[in-house]
């Protein structure tokens, strides 16, 4: 059984639980199958690697949105990318088509420029574009990619009657940890706004978003919703790129409180890992992670806030309950700290990057990866 608190897993550390994992990629599966379409990863919300034997028998593939992420694709899913970036490094181009099956233009004056070089390489890529279907669920303008002035997607006014010659898919993402009926209004948007090119391409891809494994998704209506949409354009291949789902749940951030520290009243546990660092989203989101044992502030109760070990001033979470006083060397668990956490990792002030480890199906503690001094050398010059 999954056991977080185990004195053999190293602080702070990354933990995720294979059993969970398969859990959610059974369900995308389930849902990849039922409604016909292609389910892939992004990595941009979920890289571990050393997973990826598990989660290409599950997923139809990745998508990628720079070169190093279109050779992580090729070499470790042992398939070519679904690439879109906002914007292409010309210098780059060349090796990122080589590991892509499709390429995504955020502009039409940027696939005005390097249509040419697609269309002479030696292997078939699928060419598609970006749009932006000008609805948006999501309230916080940060991940808002639909916000006004947006830089990412072509709107409908800037097209034509027809797309330009070798345009092959639309691809609209304008979701972040959503429910099916958020993208049942979003893809009504884009229909509107876009449904007289669909005649004109091959696929669709409907970005990610999806947060299809929580527990109050519901899947059943995603698939139905999808395969209404593939009735109504049955020529087009159908194909979503969520992050946060594959991971979502699967594993926790152990760290270890170092230190108490009181000032004006206000007791903050001082623990071994940084929440600029390591857990950036919940100071950019913001959000605030459960602790396992702990609570909202409750009267009466020992409360702290969670200090990180940087020298950011803001590198804390405001106050948390618990049931007794924490003391320097209890372990905090900070939960589901995997999915948009490790691939936004920094070494900002030299701070000890947690380890990465698996507790696997077999109930034993696998040990991927930990981080020293050379790490963190080596990312400067």
């Amino acid at each position: 059984m999954y056991n977080p608190h185990s004195p053999l897993i190293p602080s702070p550390c990354f933990l995720l639980d294979e059993k969970r994992l398969r859990k959610n990629l059974e369900l995308l599966k389930y849902v990849q199958e039922k409604a016909g379409v292609d389910i892939i990863l992004a990595f941009k919300g979920f890289a571990m690697w050393s997973t990826f034997p598990m989660v290409k028998k599950y997923l139809a593939g990745a998508t990628a949105s720079s070169l190093h992420e279109a050779m992580l694709c090729f070499e470790e899913m042992g398939s070519k990318a679904h690439t879109y970036a906002a914007v292409y490094l010309p210098d780059e181009l060349e090796e990122i088509m080589k590991r892509s099956s499709h390429l995504t233009f955020n502009s039409l004056s940027q696939y005005d420029r390097h249509h040419v070089e697609v269309e002479h390489f030696p292997e078939k890529i699928s060419c598609g574009l970006r749009v932006n279907p000008e609805y948006s669920e999501v309230e916080t303008e940060l991940y808002n990619p639909c916000a006004p002035g947006t830089r990412l997607g072509v709107l409908a006014e800037q097209l034509g009657e027809r797309l330009p010659e070798g345009i092959e898919g639309l691809h609209f993402h304008a979701l972040c940890e959503s429910k099916s009926y958020d993208l049942e209004k979003t893809l009504a948007a884009f229909e509107k706004r876009f449904g007289p090119y669909l005649s004109q391409v091959k696929w669709v891809n409907m970005g990610g978003g999806h947060l299809i494994t929580h527990k109050d998704y519901d899947p059943e209506h995603l698939i139905q919703l999808l395969l209404d949409f593939r009735k109504r354009h049955p020529h087009l291949k159908v194909i979503l790129e969520p992050g946060s789902a594959v991971a979502w749940e699967t594993g926790d951030l152990i760290t270890t409180v170092l230190d108490i520290v009181e000032n004006n009243g206000i007791r903050t546990a001082m623990i071994d890992a940084s929440f600029t660092a390591h857990m950036p989203d919940t100071l950019e989101m913001p959000y605030r992670p459960a602790i396992v044992g702990a609570t909202d502030p409750l009267a009466g109760k020992p409360t702290y806030r969670i200090g990180g070990i940087s020298c950011l001033a803001g590198d804390y979470l405001t106050e948390y309950s618990f049931a007794e006083e924490l003391r320097v060397g209890d372990r905090l668990i900070l939960k589901d700290m995997i999915h948009y956490t490790m691939v936004k990792t920094s070494t900002f002030n030299g701070v000890k990057h947690p380890s990465i480890a698996i507790w696997t199906e077999e109930d034993r503690l696998q040990l991927i990866r930990t981080f020293g001094y050379e790490d963190f050398k080596n990312r400067l010059s």
